[in-house]
């Protein structure tokens, strides 16, 4: 990977699915493998509740930290069709999945298209994306709001339904050593 192209990116990925602690592992597998994607550092694992439709399975939640050359739009086919190849489906707004990525942060962009928006357009509404993502980058400033991660994930409401698992995936690369 070129070093002058890297963007620094994070990532919210949850998954109510199937063995959903093996699909974030593969998932986050995935995307380390990509030749201009490299995992750096994962959040704790964090158990929720589910928003929006609420009779399904709770999720797992995690944050990542991620180094690419890929530009944004890039990043985004890379995560769809990871979630793609892992068996996600579209078929119902907020409803159970295998595999959901978003893009919540890369450096300090700021863009809206019809394809993408970043920073995520409902992070700051979220409690199962701030916890995570306080755990990695508390002090980051998001771009738009000009608050820390940390503040926004203090000030956030559903907190309550969101725990920290005991059982973590790892830290760094270890998920990536067998």
């Amino acid at each position: 990977m070129n070093d002058k192209h890297r963007h620094t990116a994070y990532l919210s990925l949850g998954s109510n699915l199937g063995d959903r602690m093996q699909n974030l592992r593969s998932a986050i597998a995935r995307l380390n493998d990509h030749p201009d994607i490299e995992v750096t550092r994962i959040s704790p694992v964090y158990e929720t509740a589910p928003v929006g439709m609420t009779d399904q399975p709770d999720f797992l939640n995690v944050a990542i930290e991620l180094k690419t050359a890929l530009d944004p739009k890039k990043l985004l086919f890379v995560t769809s069709s990871t979630e793609l190849d892992m068996g996600r489906q579209r078929d119902i707004r907020w409803g159970p999945r295998t595999l959901d990525i978003d893009i919540l942060l890369i450096d300090k962009q700021v863009m809206d298209t019809a394809e993408l928006i970043v920073p995520h357009p409902r992070m700051a509404e979220r409690a199962f994306v701030l916890l995570p993502l306080a755990d990695l980058a508390g002090d980051m400033v998001h771009p738009v709001t000009l608050q820390t991660v940390s503040d926004m994930a203090d000030q956030v409401d559903g907190k309550e339904g969101v725990s920290r698992c005991q059982i973590q995936l790892a830290s760094g690369c270890e998920l990536f050593e067998s």
